[in-house]
């Protein structure tokens, strides 16, 4: 679909949030790690929504509390506390973690505020222990220029990160989070809404991540940095989609949006055009549990085996509608869907648009149809579960099939791999956000503003002549180091391993990059654990042919180390002696093709020796070697 972003009126505001690199844990002393082993403590919670101080309830708190699951966190005793826990205040406000977002706002041009003052934003999804997250305003009003355009920062704020889901147990009731990323500190940039197409949005986000890069003080690798849009066009609605993880995935995600508000807006129309209005969409549900009793559904048959009901409801005037697509394999059926799913709490649903199928029968179409009183232009929704999740999974598909008539409903969604995605929440509200009274207030004065200032890093664009003039590296070289996440640990490396510059260069970039196409995991590979092969390389005890081999095999082992690599690959290099060994004895294979060529078989004879000793021997001892018995 090629769509005229312009025409439209589409308008993206973004919210970039990455983790900070720094000692600990925002309100703690906590290293902030995630750990991998069986959790050493475990507690069960059921968060509940509160009043604000203008006595309201968040919506979408409030709809988190409806879905009545519980919580079980797991810890383990060296990344959480009793801060982590709930069970203890916080503690003062991480310093180093203020002074890294004081750093990337004067760098976005903002204005630190005079007072750091930490507010609770509600959240009972689980993901937080307490009910809320902690988040506090450290700057404003700033702006970036980004292909000559200058895009208005409007808050750089600090907060803490959330638990991690880990899984659910119980059919669902019970939620899993891991409580030790909860309190990682976060940066958190917002732009104003002046992105005007899915390009632009991926453009301005690449420009916040460098500049967060520049700082040297963010975490790398999947999970670290996630990265929230606001779109929005002028007959749709504001829609919020959170958790966009990949970079590149963002205009994907803009596009696919577009489209889904435009499909929605059609859908409406042609609602409008049969006659339908919200007010003919009732909530009158039909028990058609009878019709499927020998029903050759797996899914209805294992619902009634378990005694469980199925009911119907009409959607007058729907026909057609439900299998219209909005998005790639997402459809308008899958927006009724979605919603049975969060507030019914069933596996999905069934409709006529797409009968028969899944093993259910023309007949029984039919039968359902006759039931609920449905004509030729009218869609059949059904579920099978227990009657009270059917029952909330209808009203749900109800309410939604109702929004349908009037556009597109503001909501929270949530991103998928694919750019696609799915519906997360209702959009909160202004109910969300009070003062948070056990952290007092901490003041950013003059002299600490001064002090960031003299040292904010160097900008990428002097960095990038420097970096060519410095290390001898090529234009287009240079570039993709600045872009990089390792374009720091690219100096420490060269500056310290004696490996030549180009080399270093060459790795990080395209090389990761290609190995990454391949399906290596290069994000489960640290810094210092590149650092540690380039240091191998430049004592001699890892050969430069080596280097693609082990970081792969380091990014499937993850914790161990360059000299478990070494040992595990066979990769000890071959000493002097036992290489003169083997050159030799290639020499012998090759006396009759040596003599006829002279000098010149020494290329052959490179060749052929690498091939056999490839990654356990240095290049230049074996042309050292292999000049000495020739020449």
């Amino acid at each position: 679909m090629i769509i005229d972003y312009a025409k439209v009126g589409l308008k993206v505001g973004l919210e970039i949030h990455q983790q900070l690199n720094v000692n600990s844990k925002l309100f703690c002393s906590c290293p902030p790690e995630l750990f991998k082993e069986e959790p050493e403590i475990t507690f069960l919670r059921r968060l509940r929504p509160t009043q604000s101080e203008l006595g309201q309830i968040d919506p979408a708190a409030f709809f988190e509390f409806q879905k009545g699951v519980k919580i079980l966190y797991e810890a383990n005793q060296r990344s959480s506390c009793l801060v982590e826990m709930d069970e203890e205040p916080p503690h003062p406000i991480n310093i180093d973690a203020v002074e890294v977002v004081l750093t990337a706002s004067l760098m976005m041009n903002m204005q630190p505020v005079d007072e750091v003052h930490v507010m609770r934003k509600t959240v009972i999804d689980g993901s937080n222990t307490t009910g809320f997250q902690r988040t506090t305003i450290i700057a404003l009003d700033g702006w970036i220029n980004v292909k000559d355009k200058k895009i208005p920062i409007q808050a750089a704020s600090l907060e803490e990160d959330a638990a991690r889901k880990t899984g659910t147990q119980d059919e669902g009731k019970t939620i899993r989070y891991r409580i030790d990323r909860l309190g990682i500190p976060l940066i958190e940039v917002a732009t104003a809404p002046v992105i005007y197409s899915p390009k632009e949005a991926q453009e301005v986000a690449f420009a916040i991540g460098r500049i967060l890069r520049d700082t040297g003080k963010v975490m790398r690798g999947l999970g670290t940095i996630r990265q929230d849009l606001n779109v929005s066009i002028p007959d749709g609605a504001l829609i919020e989609i959170k958790g966009v993880q990949a970079l590149d995935l963002i205009s994907t995600v803009v596009e696919y949006e577009v489209q889904r508000q435009l499909g929605l807006l059609a859908v409406k129309e042609e609602l409008a055009k049969r006659g339908v209005t919200a007010e003919k969409i009732t909530s009158d549900f039909t028990d058609v549990t009878s019709i499927f009793k020998e029903t050759k559904s797996k899914v209805i048959r294992k619902a009634i085996d378990k005694k469980q009901k199925a009911l119907a409801v009409k959607l007058p005037g729907f026909a057609g509608l439900l299998g219209r697509e909005l998005m790639p394999n997402f459809r308008v059926g899958s927006e009724l869907s979605d919603r049975a799913k969060f507030w019914g709490r069933v596996g999905g649903i069934f409709h006529t648009d797409e009968m028969p199928n899944y093993g259910i029968t023309a007949e029984e179409v039919n039968a359902l149809r006759d039931a609920v009183g449905a004509g030729d232009g009218d869609s059949v929704v059904f579920v099978a579960d227990t009657e009270e999740n059917a029952l909330d999974a209808l009203k749900a598909v109800v309410e939604r099939s109702q929004e349908a008539c009037v556009g597109v409903p503001a909501e929270t969604r949530t991103a998928k791999d694919d750019g696609t995605t799915r519906y997360m929440r209702p959009r909160p509200g202004a109910a969300r956000m009070y003062p948070e009274t056990d952290i007092p207030p901490y003041e950013i004065t003059e002299e600490s503003i001064a002090k960031v200032q003299a040292n904010l890093p160097e900008p990428a664009d002097k960095k990038l002549v420097r970096l060519i003039g410095q290390y001898g590296l090529n234009d287009k070289l240079a570039k993709q180091l600045i872009d990089s996440e390792y374009n720091q640990l690219f100096e420490e490396v060269v500056k310290n391993t004696g490996v030549v510059a180009s080399t270093v260069a060459a790795f990080l970039t395209e090389t990761i990059k290609a190995i990454k196409r391949d399906g290596v995991e290069t994000e489960n590979i640290q810094h210092n654990q590149i650092y540690d092969i380039f240091k191998a390389v430049g004592s001699g005890s890892l050969t430069k042919e080596a280097i693609i081999d082990v970081f792969i095999w380091l990014s499937k082992n993850e914790a161990k180390t360059v000299q478990d690599a070494v040992e595990a690959l066979d990769l000890k290099l071959f000493s002097e002696s036992d290489l003169a060994l083997i050159i030799d004895e290639i020499l012998h294979e090759n006396k009759l093709q040596i003599e006829k060529m002279g000098k010149n078989a020494f290329g052959m004879l490179m060749g052929v020796v690498m091939k056999k000793v490839r990654g356990k021997a240095n290049p230049e001892l074996v042309s050292k070697l292999i000049h000495e018995r020739i020449t």
